[in-house]
């Protein structure tokens, strides 16, 4: 995978964004690089060089989200085992964006700090030799250091596949949410043409949990496009409240369905009432596809693929 095919120019193409809030390895206040000696849980900074920054793809069906939680099955968790296996060092890995339970990535970016003077090609060998069969690592970068894996992106992308037929398919099924009734797309991407734009989307977020301050977000591209018996929500923005995507298919399959015309759409947004937009479409169907840079010189060099040099 080359860097072209996940950092773009700037948010003005239409390439897009999510918010990340960062996770602790174990437990608040530990940065990238930080280690856990012992299994004690107490934070020991070494004198560690290198930041390293992988581009991971993985099925989230199995885990409850990216970010590490104590007792449950994560994809950081994962992450950061098999980095323990192959340098044997204990570090914590930043995401790019902290996707849900049940939620994909094609494009996952993320990055960590390490002393191990290995190659970056047998980063990904080594780590997707330990890795499970859901989670693989598809390039590896050494960025300059100047380069955050969250604030260094302008933009993330997903998209939200809905299989529309009425029978479920064993093929797709973990990676779609089935729809029976026939979705009129061409309805669904003229409700979603709203969202583009700098807007408050108070109304899409979940009506429960912490309260959000800043609900405005900024959308660079939403369109439905009907793909056979898919239909494929796109949207990029430079940041996503909670929920916010699954929320706003929601709203837009009822639009497919007839249930609810443009109109009223767009007063449900107008309203910017929290959970007015509800209920939200299953986490299955979505999955994070990209992470946009503005300056590929952020990074050192290309990303490494096994058994190409130089190493």
């Amino acid at each position: 995978m080359t860097l072209a095919a996940w950092a773009v120019s700037s948010p003005s193409t239409g390439e897009g964004s999510f918010l990340l809030v960062p996770s602790p390895l174990r437990g608040e206040g530990q940065g990238e690089g930080e280690h856990v000696s012992g299994g004690t849980g107490v934070p020991a900074r070494v004198p560690v060089a290198n930041r390293i920054a992988l581009v991971v793809e993985y099925d989230g069906t199995a885990y409850c989200g990216f970010q590490w939680q104590d007792g449950q099955p994560t994809v950081q968790d994962e992450l950061e085992k098999a980095i323990w296996r192959l340098t044997s060092e204990r570090t914590r890995v930043v995401a790019t964006s902290r996707t849900d339970t049940g939620v994909h990535a094609k494009g996952q970016v993320v990055s960590f700090r390490t002393a191990s003077t290995l190659r970056l090609s047998k980063f990904v060998s080594g780590l997707n030799y330990y890795l499970p069969a859901d989670i693989a690592v598809k390039a590896a970068h050494r960025p300059a250091e100047t380069f955050h894996v969250r604030r260094s992106a302008v933009s993330r992308q997903y998209e939200y596949r809905i299989l529309n037929r009425p029978a479920r398919s064993p093929l797709q099924g973990r990676q779609t949410w089935l729809v029976n009734g026939a979705l009129n797309a061409e309805l669904m991407g003229e409700a979603c043409r709203a969202f583009v734009g700098e807007h408050d989307f108070a109304s899409f977020t979940s009506g429960s949990g912490t309260k959000i301050e800043n609900t405005v977000r900024r959308v660079y591209r939403a369109d439905v496009a009907r793909e056979g018996e898919l239909v494929v929500f796109t949207i990029v923005a430079s940041s996503f409240l909670p929920h916010q995507i699954r929320n706003m298919v929601g709203a837009l399959v009822r639009v497919g369905l007839g249930q609810m015309s443009v109109g009223d759409f767009c007063s449900i947004m107008e309203q910017k009432q929290p959970g007015l937009a509800g209920p939200k479409a299953p986490a299955a169907g979505l999955c994070l596809v990209r992470v946009n840079y503005p300056d590929p010189t952020c990074f050192s060099q290309p990303p490494l693929s096994p058994g190409r040099g130089p190493e």
